[in-house]
């Protein structure tokens, strides 16, 4: 088995990485940044999606776990007062993967694409922004306000649930359209409510993005020279490695 290690960067985590980094090698286990089987995440919801990313090109052939030191842990299935069960796990059971898709973000006038596992925002601060929203080819509405979150099901409990999004129950594969800070005006109509779709709907987003940014879940892009982005579910998964069973109803308790 070849594995990589990404750790939040504190004290803590890197001695919790370097304790499962030394116990893997003396079974065996071969380190490998570059081509990795399994990656081992140590530290919160941030650290796993670094790791995510930093494998964007690979996700078909690499597997997440996460070990939580951080302040967030819904992405994780152990904690580190659980190194010794998460250790044992590791070396006698063999893991049940779960895939679950990334957001696509196109933007055909630069011809450049982003991939997001939790969620994509435009968004701006101090201007307001009008975007019109087309579902698949067909306009849904101009929505006036500060921007836009599209999550994805995993995503519901990250931004979206903080823009007073519907968190989502697992297995449920499904996109939601939340705008963030809505212009209630007789002269702004939208729906101003959390819209739950289908995942294989196809978003197109057209405005004057001069003053927005674009963000992909940590991460941002610059969209200030175009005027339309289309976001759809990808064909990439992020495919975690479940050395144990920890319902959904158990991550959702860690957030609050």
């Amino acid at each position: 088995m070849r594995f990589g290690i990404i750790d939040r960067g504190d004290v803590n985590s890197k001695e919790v990485s370097k304790r499962i980094k030394d116990a893997c090698i003396e079974h065996e286990w071969e380190f490998s940044m570059q081509n990795p089987d399994l990656i081992i995440s140590v530290g919160g919801d941030g650290t796993m999606l670094r790791s995510i990313h930093a494998y964007i090109n690979q996700l078909d052939q690499v597997t997440f776990v996460g070990v939580h030191t951080g302040t967030l842990g819904f992405f994780t299935d152990y904690t580190q007062s659980e190194i010794n069960l998460f250790l044992n796990d590791l070396f006698t059971r063999k893991p049940k993967i779960e895939a679950f898709p990334m957001l696509e973000i196109d933007l055909p006038e630069k011809e450049e694409k982003f991939y997001a596992f939790n969620e994509v925002r435009i968004e701006t601060i101090g201007k307001t922004l009008s975007l019109d929203v087309y579902i698949d080819n067909e306009f849904f509405e101009n929505t006036t306000g500060s921007g836009l979150c599209i999550s994805t099901q995993f995503g519901s409990t990250a931004v979206n649930r903080a823009l007073a999004g519907a968190v989502v129950d697992s297995g449920i594969q499904v996109m939601q359209l939340c705008e963030i800070m809505p212009i209630a005006h007789n002269n702004h109509h939208s729906l101003r409510n959390p819209y739950i779709m289908r995942q294989d709907r196809k978003i197109r987003i057209k405005g004057d993005f001069t003053y927005a940014k674009g963000c992909y879940d940590h991460l941002t892009y610059d969209i200030h020279d175009t005027n339309e982005l289309y976001v759809r579910t990808s064909e990439k998964k992020v495919r975690f490695a479940r050395y144990r069973t920890y319902s959904y109803l158990r991550r959702l308790k860690n957030l609050y």
